[in-house]
């Protein structure tokens, strides 16, 4: 029997089966798309049988079906004069159909008893065609490979329901301690986790890896320069947590920076990197312009980097659990658009901040602190922009002080989710 990993968009995606507006789940390959719509689909045909289809566009079968608008426009007739309900068709990799937006929209317009619900890959390939075709007739949804407390969850349902508990002992804390640090090495995508084998879980990274670079990168998305994207990657993989220079890295991979450009934009379109640009009031002072990097997903960054010892044997653990932080913020859709970093031009810093016009948030990231104290790059970011609040993620400490007018949280990551 396969294992189903809960995901804590499926509520919001079935209560959205109500709706009239199409339904549209986006994010990377095999993030889990596929197996959350085939569970919508199952619970509709085991209600009635005759309401609900799925068409898996990989398929070239089910993608016949779709060359034709006036040909499923007709389907939907016959079967909506013959049943008289109303039809549900799940429609997994949306995007390989040409004109994809047009194409549903020119079906949902005639008001035809059906509900469609569609899934895509690619940003680029079904995100923007469909914003423009589809406006005011769709509701955007995004998944990716697993937070880390839909991992924890799935680990271990105790300690999932112990993480906020006030009086959490300390080999509870530890244990779950242990799973952050499991987490930072290979990640949350679905398939990863549920196995148990470290090498198997390695070889899957890699087929994920290759399968986004064949198919949405190369096949569908037409990168001319397949080894330059590869390299483009590791590159920021090394470089995660580091302010990226686009012509420094032009330099390194011997092509001209709009290439590096378009390429990161397509790495981050598919969901694959994060890019944090600067927060800043003063442009004298702070830096206004070059961004961040980030990887979704620490499974995928350690492929990249080829490193996959034990998270307590690395010399990387600061920059794997800063892309951590990185990714649990990003997911967060609310936040994402809002995450900055902020940067002196004397080098003082504070590695994300959430911005608000009024209170913007700071967040530092730790991996070991011995003594509950902020550095000073926090402290002159506090004093700067009056901020309310400041939070410190770690793996040593909890606890809660006052900096002259600002409450500073010190939490472990797996307490992130208070946040996000």
């Amino acid at each position: 029997m396969t294992q189903i990993i809960q995901r804590n968009i499926y509520p919001s995606l079935k209560e959205h089966l109500k709706e009239k507006e199409i339904t549209v789940l986006i994010g990377p390959r095999q993030a889990g798309k596929t197996t959350l719509i085939l569970e919508l689909y199952k619970k509709v045909k085991a209600k009635n049988s005759d309401k609900a289809f799925y068409f898996n566009l990989d398929r070239l079968r089910d993608l016949s079906f779709f060359s034709s608008q006036e040909d499923v426009i007709q389907f939907i007739k016959a079967r909506a004069q013959k049943f008289q309900e109303k039809m549900y068709f799940f429609v997994d990799e949306a995007q390989r159909i040409k004109n994809a937006g047009i194409f549903f929209k020119g079906i949902y317009d005639m008001h035809l008893p059906v509900k469609l619900i569609l899934t895509g890959s690619s940003s680029l390939g079904i995100k923007d065609e469909l914003q423009e075709s589809l406006a005011g007739r769709k509701r955007l949804f995004y998944l990716f490979s697993l937070s880390f407390d839909e991992f924890l969850e799935y680990k271990n349902k105790t300690l999932f329901k112990l993480r906020n508990h006030k009086n959490i002992s300390d080999f509870d804390t530890n244990a779950i301690l242990d799973l952050v640090k499991e987490f930072l090495i290979y990640g949350g995508y679905p398939r990863v986790v549920l196995q148990n084998d470290p090498d198997k879980k390695q070889d899957i990274l890699e087929e994920i890896y290759n399968s986004y670079v064949e198919k949405d990168a190369i096949s569908f998305l037409k990168i001319k320069k397949p080894l330059v994207f590869r390299k483009l990657l590791q590159l920021l993989a090394f470089q995660v947590a580091q302010i990226a220079n686009t012509n420094e890295l032009s330099s390194s991979l011997n092509v001209e920076r709009r290439t590096v450009e378009y390429y990161l934009d397509i790495l981050q379109e598919t969901f694959i990197i994060k890019s944090v640009p600067p927060f800043f009031s003063n442009k004298r002072k702070e830096l206004v312009k070059a961004c961040k990097f980030y990887l979704f997903d620490n499974g995928l960054l350690n492929f990249a980097k080829n490193s996959f010892e034990p998270f307590d044997m690395r010399v990387d653990i600061g920059p794997l659990l800063e892309n951590f932080v990185a990714g649990e913020l990003a997911r967060n859709r609310r936040i994402a658009a809002k995450l900055r970093y902020w940067r002196t031009l004397h080098g003082a810093e504070v590695d994300f901040i959430i911005e608000d016009p009024l209170h913007p948030l700071p967040i530092e990231v730790k991996t070991r602190i011995k003594k509950i104290t902020i550095g000073k790059g926090f402290s002159n970011f506090l004093s700067a922009y009056k901020a309310r609040e400041g939070i410190f993620v770690n793996l040593s400490k909890t606890d809660t002080i006052q900096h002259n007018n600002t409450v500073v949280y010190f939490i472990y990551p797996f307490q992130l989710h208070k946040l996000v």
